[in-house]
């Protein structure tokens, strides 16, 4: 049983998940196997090499996301086949003979096959998916695997075996049951069918007939509409129709040049007789149709070469937004307006039939090209197909991030948009290893497997030094010092640590008994270096001598150290993270080791010490974890375990310390916040507290369990410039360390937008405001449409007017971009926003709508002005905005969304937006510097910071946080109510907080008896030495309310929050039992109606749920009956599932309740998680994004269900009358 002390301590931890995923760079897809892209329904997939990426349609954007990535296999994926019947499954293979049948609804292996025999390179599912999967090895024999039914296991089919050439690829005919065709490296084909003679090794190209060259089928598809055609591709011999049955090649294409060659080839099946193919050394797509054996059209999409291809069945639903259906347009009778069409290319004049094709490229692209429009919606232009590394932010801007891989490239990404912007030359076999050249130099050095290390300057994009001292050995690490720009030293596994200068002069060369795999410069003296060698030894070596000796040898580890980092904020310490799983802390002054940190359970990689806070490091490990230690003594203070793999490197940047990426062997990069960690401190600076309780020196903040200082260059240079300032401090205060704070994704942007707002001169503003999202007034500054405007009438007024409106919904009616100028021209700006928001084209909706607004584009004035278009324009283009801000909302973007209203100067929804996407601090420091406009929102949003914090120990923050409020009486209370103390420490916290002490609040109390005054007698009873008393007198009064008519859910909230607010021990208390089931219910109930007023749909069956069994299981008294409550579920399950518009009085209710409309969705709710899958105890259901555990520590559910259910119910969900705290 547990204790109500056990209870009580729970309560009192803080319950965060503490490092939070604010980003995800996803693998590109691996060019080493053939079948590695498949496609179902409304969900395509793709495999990196240890991953498989599923990406599922989003109906009301028109958009794929990234909904899951599944990484059970722990070597290279070989194939993936998804199941023709059941569009939630699918089979992959691997390099490790396993075959995983996966669901992904449910995001987990349904059934797995161990051991096959050899390794499977070809999966496909039988014609009946109920006889299973087969897959082939090499050489075959082709193996069925039945997974299920009453007699599942592995059978050999009975022909396909004993053939004389390895089998590229195999296919199943989709219609004739049990036909199957072989494609081998010889450049032949297999076929086999029940009840006829088997084919082997038959209908090889004529050219290779009587010769033993191999010519490798590279693509084989049956023809969808005859059980006999398919068509065929040899890696050389180009592409034939072939007639399995008779055994004749009916058609040879010929290509436009000797030169191009097929990679991959897939059928239209919208489209009878026609086929599409991807190049193999350049992306140049061709449409084909059997009849004719030249292209019917090609284009080029990208300079890197194809490497597969799937057309999706089910093409993307078009929105049925714009006035004119398509099929009215095109029958439309153009004999005496005609409008010529737009000029074709010779051989553009047949239309392209709908469709969409997942195409993966050499380079790990990833896209899906809209074959219809001709245009992409979904590109992923490049991405690291295999194990990444090492990533570094440089060094003069921390939006750049490079990565270092397996793959032989090393690429840099903007931290913002989580694209690429440059990639390396390439082949340079494994990358190990990088390292930026100080300050702006713009190089990197980079270290690889066989090909010594190389300096690449990125500007000119070329490779323009290379060092060859270490000869074909791996280099396992470089560092360029930033202390003396033209030294970098590399280590090698050829036990040297070599020192040059960046010219190639060797200064040092230090060998080690063993490989080498780790060093460092120190960052305090220029001359001094630490190394990680094999023979388990941390060595510091002294540059300033010419002795070859090591200074100090550090010997402690276990096994092999890797890297070694010296301490950014204290001289003289350094780490060292080894394969015995531990990392260890030096003192070199000491010639100690002051600290072991244990926990990670395999050896550790990635190292990073934190440039602020002096105790933090970060380890990655081959446990797939990360960990957060407290170096002080030794606790770990966090253990992420989101990654699929390995983690080799971890990095941050010191203008953005508390924004780390991660990078690993599933080929992903990750972000993360360390904010939650060091809470407190950008609270410090908001509620203005004094100085030494933000920034300190090292040995303040190394004091075992004190709270964080800042004590690095970033906060020691905000200091100085507020120092310098005569006015504006506040504001600067807040925004540079808010800056300073949160990860990358729109924070800058939305503080240039609150500048604007309050009358910064526009001269100010940074170059990059005008990349992002840009207030109404700049707009066109920026972005002008020329093309646009440049259509000019020439004939009478009202005839050009109809002509263009005719073009203009023909060309909309085929999706046609040309529509756009002819709409322009005739100031038809609905209609084009319409067109661009139904194709989920927001953003240009968003700019149209503000051209309009500035008055750039209008209709030609043929009659008086009509002065009603300038309030149309205006709510078109705050419409376009609010619509934009959602995407980003419900993409996990809440800063973005912000952004967008703050375009608009619509402060109420830009603060909302940041409140429903849980950024309290960031969203109470734009509130306090947009002053009276945000003055509502910000008084909320500091409330729940202060519940936030109300614990230990961090009640006077709490307190502080409250009196920033003007009308703050109340709230005080709740807090004095909630504290813990002793009767001496909560007489203290009353005077502070200005109220009366114990003993006269409960004589107060009952003088508001006698008048009838209710509300005061129930707060000045929780804030008296015996709080139960006010229970009582509280529920009574609720219950009393509940059993008449005429109540409302504003009578009665109020008075139930505030008794939620009594001590958790003298709630939780035995003779309590009654007096707190009653008030669980009833805030159950109460929280369930406000979640309905509120849109928290995800919760309303949960908390309808939770007061059904208390009410069935607790011995109680209150005016609610179980029917009643099933009645009114069912009532709003009705009301809302059979129209999605929100009944009218909901939008009636006062500004609180519109504040908090619409559900919540925290940053990086839309970030798969690899390894760590919890199932919500709402749903049963698996967990996207962020968890909250309760305090039983097993149950879990969504962050966003825990803010939303904290918002509308003060008690956890278990029913322990603990309450719940997950802000």
């Amino acid at each position: 049983r547990v204790t109500t002390l056990d209870l009580l301590f729970v309560c009192l931890q803080v319950r965060m998940a503490k490092v939070k995923q604010v980003g995800l760079l996803a693998a590109g897809c691996q060019p080493w196997n053939k079948d590695v892209c498949a496609a179902s329904g409304d969900r395509f997939a793709y495999c990196a090499t240890l991953a498989i990426y599923i990406y599922q349609l989003d109906q009301q954007y028109n958009e794929f996301k990234l909904r899951s990535i599944m990484s059970e296999h722990k070597k290279t994926i070989t194939a993936i086949s998804w199941c023709p019947d059941n569009p939630d499954l699918f089979a992959s293979a691997s390099a490790d003979n396993l075959l995983i049948v996966w669901n992904v609804a449910e995001k987990k292996a349904v059934a797995r096959l161990d051991n096959t025999k050899g390794v499977p390179v070809s999966v496909s599912w039988c014609w009946n998916s109920a006889d299973g999967v087969a897959f082939v090895s090499q050489r075959g024999p082709l193996y069925i695997w039945v997974y299920r039914g009453p007699d599942p296991g592995v059978t050999v089919h009975k022909e396909a075996h004993s053939f004389l050439s390895d089998i590229c690829l195999f296919r199943w005919h989709p219609t004739k049951k049990g036909k199957l065709v072989f494609g081998h490296t010889d450049g032949s084909l297999s076929v086999f069918q029940p009840g006829s003679k088997s084919q082997k090794h038959v209908l090889r190209p004529e050219s290779l007939e009587g010769t033993d060259e191999e010519d490798p089928v590279s693509a084989l598809e049956w023809d969808p509409l005859s059980t006999d055609y398919l068509l065929v591709s040899n890696l050389h011999n180009g592409i034939r129709l072939v007639d399995s049955e008779a055994l004749a090649c009916i058609t040879s294409f010929c290509f436009p040049s000797a030169a191009a060659s097929v990679q991959c080839l897939a059928w239209v099946p919208s489209a009878p007789g026609m086929f599409i193919t991807g190049d193999s050394q350049v992306g140049v797509l061709r449409v084909w149709n059997v009849s004719r054996s030249t292209p019917l059209d090609s284009f080029k999409l990208k300079k890197t070469g194809f490497h597969a291809l799937h057309v999706l069945n089910s093409p993307l639903a078009k929105k049925g937004t714009s006035s004119c259906s398509p099929s009215k347009s095109q029958y439309t009778s153009s004999t005496s307006e005609a409008v010529p069409p737009p000029t074709l290319s010779q051989n553009r004049s047949f239309s392209l039939p709908p469709g969409h094709a997942v195409c993966c490229f050499m380079d790990g692209g990833v896209g899906l090209y809209d074959m219809g429009a001709k245009k992409w919606d979904f590109l992923r232009d490049l991405g690291h197909v295999e194990t990444i590394f090492d990533c570094k932010f440089k060094p003069d801007d921390p939006n750049l991030l490079a990565t270092a891989s397996f793959d032989g490239t090393i690429k840099i990404w903007d931290t913002n948009t989580l694209t690429a912007v440059y990639t390396s030359p390439g082949n340079e076999g494994v990358v190990y290893s990088l390292s930026w050249a100080p300050g702006d130099l713009n190089c990197i050095a980079g270290a690889t497997s066989r090909n010594g290390a190389f300096i690449w300057d990125v500007r000119k994009g070329k490779i323009i030094t290379r060092f060859n001292e270490h000869g074909k050995n791996g280099i396992f690490c470089i560092s360029w010092s930033h202390k003396d720009s033209k030294r970098i030293a590399t280590c090698s596994g050829d036990g040297f640590c070599i020192i040059r200068t960046i010219d190639g002069k060797i200064l040092h060369k230090y060998k080690h008994p063993a490989a080498v795999f780790g060093c460092d410069w120190s960052q305090n003296n220029k001359d001094m270096i630490a190394t990680g060698c094999e023979d388990k030894n941390v060595r510091v070596y002294y540059l300033a001598t010419s002795s070859d000796q090591p200074l100090k040898v550090f010997t402690g580890h276990l096994a092999k150290v890797f890297h070694v980092r010296w301490s950014p904020l204290r001289e003289g310490i350094l780490c060292s993270g080894s394969d015995d799983g531990t990392v260890r802390i030096w003192d070199y002054t000491q010639d100690a080791c002051i600290n072991v940190l244990s926990g990670h359970t395999a050896p550790v990689r990635g190292l990073m010490w934190n440039t602020e806070v002096p105790y933090l490091l970060i380890s990655g490990s081959w446990d797939y974890t990360i960990r957060v230690w407290d170096t002080r003594d030794g606790t770990c203070l966090d253990t992420v375990y989101d990654h699929g793999a390995d983690v080799y490197g971890l990095t941050c940047h010191q203008s953005r310390p508390f924004t780390i990426a991660s990078c690993s062997r599933d080929s992903t990069v990750r972000l993360w916040s360390l904010t939650p960690l060091i809470s407190p401190l950008l609270l410090n600076v908001l509620a203005d507290q004094p100085w030494e309780k933000i920034i300190g020196n090292t040995d303040t903040a190394m004091v075992p369990g004190s709270p964080p200082l800042l004590c690095g260059k970033v906060s020691r240079d905000i200091k100085q410039e507020l120092d310098k300032l005569s006015f504006d401090i506040r504001a600067k205060k807040l925004r540079w360390f808010s800056e300073c704070f949160s990860p990358p994704g729109g924070s800058s942007n939305l503080w240039d937008l609150v500048s604007v707002i309050n009358g910064q001169d526009d001269s100010l503003l940074p170059a990059s405001y005008s990349k992002g999202v840009m207030h109404m007034k700049h707009l066109l500054k920026f972005k002008t449409w020329e093309k646009a405007l440049s259509v000019a009438p020439g004939v009478s007024m009202k005839y050009w007017k109809k002509l263009m409106q005719r073009r203009a919904d023909q060309l909309m009616a085929e999706d046609n971009d040309d529509a756009i100028p002819y709409c322009v021209a005739t100031g038809d700006i609905k209609k084009l926003v319409t067109f661009f928001s139904g194709r989920g084209q927001l953003l240009e909706a968003l700019l149209i709508a503000q051209g309009a607004c500035e008055g750039n584009i209008r209709a030609p004035q043929s009659s008086a002005a009509n002065h009603t278009t300038n309030d149309v324009d205006n709510n078109l283009l705050h419409k376009v905005c609010k619509d934009l801000a959602e995407w980003y909302f419900q993409d996990g973007c809440s800063v973005l969304a912000a952004c967008c209203h703050l375009a608009v100067d619509d402060v109420e929804l830009a603060m909302s937006s940041l409140m429903r996407g849980n950024e309290l601090e960031l969203a109470a420091c734009v509130g306090i510097v947009l002053g009276e406009g945000a003055n509502q929102s910000t008084a909320y949003c500091l409330q729940l910071l202060a519940r936030k914090y109300m614990t230990n120990p961090t009640w006077e923050l709490s307190a502080d946080l409250l009196r920033m409020i003007p009308d703050n009486h109340v709230l005080l209370a709740k807090l004095c109510a909630f504290y813990p103390g002793t009767a001496a420490e909560i007489n203290q916290l009353h005077e502070r907080c200005g109220l009366p002490s114990l003993e006269e609040c409960k004589v107060l109390a009952e003088e508001a008896v006698n008048e009838g005054d209710l509300f005061s007698a129930v707060k000045l009873r929780l804030l008296s030495p015996e709080p139960e008393v006010a229970l009582q007198i509280g529920i009574n009064h609720v219950k009393e309310q509940l059993a008449g008519s005429d109540w409302t859910v504003d009578d009665i909230q109020p008075i139930l929050d505030l008794m939620s607010y009594i001590r958790t021990d003298r709630l939780i208390t035995t003779k309590t039992t009654e007096a707190r089931s009653e008030l669980l219910i009833l805030c159950g109930y109460i929280g369930a109606l406000l979640a309905i007023r509120r849109q928290y749909s995800s919760i309303v069956p949960a908390l309808y749920e939770y007061t059904s069994q208390l009410l069935k299981r607790r011995e109680v008294c209150v005016p609610l009956k179980i029917e009643q409550l099933s009645v009114e579920l069912d009532a709003w399950r009705a009301c809302t599932q059979a129209n999605s518009i929100p009944p009218s009085e909901c939008q009636r209710e006062e500004f609180s309740a519109l504040l908090l409309c619409g559900a919540d969705y925290v940053t990086g709710s839309n970030l798969p998680s690899h390894s760590d899958l919890q199932l919500s105890c709402f749903t049963g259901q698996r967990i996207q994004g962020p968890v909250f555990l309760l305090e039983d520590n097993k149950s879990a559910i969504s962050l966003n269900d825990a803010l939303m259910w904290a918002k509308v119910n003060p008690f956890s969900p278990l029913g322990t009358g603990l309450r719940i705290n997950p802000f």
